[in-house]
């Protein structure tokens, strides 16, 4: 059965373009793929472990060969259980707004926790590899302005936000990356509109291609 896994980063639920996007696919994906698995991970509703204390001991432990103590092996263990679901999924739906010219602070609290070597990479003296390999991800980008190479502003030089998510789906194995941008949200209500439903036809059409 395929699994669906979207992670969402906007606490604003009810006016968030990235949100209203992903959930143009989820339910186009629902309606296309009936017998699949759709499960949410919202990361304003989900306890973030700090990583420090044990959990920085833990990962130098790890990376040293040397045993953990009971105290490491909890904070581990607590890193290992906020990445299974990105493990379990077979498509990873990421609905991300543009913050400051980057993303929330809770998505990259997430990225922070759960990239750690034998959770989310591998690494000797070959090099690194991604433990995510052969799946597939969906990434909502939502700006408020045109970040697009056509802009008239030199707003593109700013846009710190897609080539970190791409990047890090990369070092971690994903290289089926498919985008889907909705911006200009600040630009008035009519182009807003527009946007988010041009937005929401191409999030569909993803949606329906495979699970």
């Amino acid at each position: 059965m395929a699994r669906l896994l979207h992670i969402e980063s906007s606490p604003r639920k009810t006016r968030s373009a990235s949100l209203e996007v992903a959930q143009a696919f989820v339910e186009t994906y629902r309606q296309a793929h009936p017998n699949a698995s759709i499960d949410t991970l919202d990361l304003w509703q989900t306890p973030l472990p700090e990583f420090d204390g044990a959990a920085l001991d833990a990962k130098y432990a790890g990376l040293s060969g040397a045993p953990l103590t009971e105290a490491q092996r909890e904070a581990w263990d607590a890193i290992r259980a906020l990445a299974r679901p990105l493990h379990e999924a077979d498509t990873l739906l990421l609905s991300v707004p543009l913050w400051n010219f980057s993303i929330p602070y809770k998505l990259k609290h997430f990225i922070d926790a759960v990239s750690q070597k034998d959770v989310l990479f591998s690494f000797d003296d070959t090099g690194f590899g991604g433990l995510l390999r052969g799946k597939r991800a969906v990434v909502v980008y939502a700006r408020g302005l045109d970040y697009s190479a056509q802009s008239i502003t030199p707003a593109e030089r700013f846009d710190f936000q897609k080539p970190f998510i791409e990047a890090w789906l990369r070092f971690v194995g994903i290289d089926d990356v498919e985008t889907v941008i909705v911006e200009k949200t600040l630009f008035g209500s009519e182009v807003d509109a527009a946007a988010r439903r041009e937005a929401c036809a191409t999030a569909e059409a993803l949606a329906r291609i495979r699970p």
